[in-house]
């Protein structure tokens, strides 16, 4: 992996998308079954930036950087349909140490709210940037926004 673009990275604030066909998970580890073989990258205004790493190359990733994952743990966003679901449900949680095995991805988990099912249909991770867990672009800054502009209306 290049330095210029774990700089590139953490300078735009990046944050990641991964997809996969389901998780199954034991409460301390999800492992998203089927991963897509990239992980989707994007920064918010003003650059606007989108791009694509191999899923294999954002594990390479985890402990480079001044700001490293290995070192701040991001927090994420799982959003998944259960069997029988028409609504998408989701979860906060911290990842770490995260393990490729073929076709599947595992985390230990944190949750810090809602609930990880045991097992899931389609999902998606939406992961934090780099060393900025709750800043106001970050998926959890964000659900963390809108709770505060939930509260306020009633």
């Amino acid at each position: 992996m290049s330095e210029t673009l774990i700089e590139q990275l953490e300078a735009e604030e990046s944050m990641f998308v991964q997809t996969a066909e389901g998780i199954d998970s034991d409460g301390g580890t999800i492992t998203l079954r089927g991963i897509t073989p990239s992980t989707l990258y994007f920064s918010d205004r003003p650059q606007r930036i989108v791009g694509h790493l191999t899923t294999a190359d954002f594990v390479d990733l985890w402990s480079e950087g001044e700001n490293s994952f290995e070192t701040d743990p991001p927090n994420a966003v799982l959003a998944f349909l259960e069997p029988g679901d028409d609504v998408p449900e989701d979860a906060v949680i911290v990842i770490t140490n995260p393990r490729l095995d073929g076709g599947d991805l595992s985390y230990s988990v944190d949750v810090l709210e809602g609930t990880v099912p045991a097992k899931t249909g389609p999902v998606t991770l939406f992961i934090d940037p780099f060393g900025r867990p709750l800043s106001p672009v970050s998926v959890c800054g964000v659900r963390r926004r809108e709770r505060r502009r939930m509260r306020r209306r009633i």
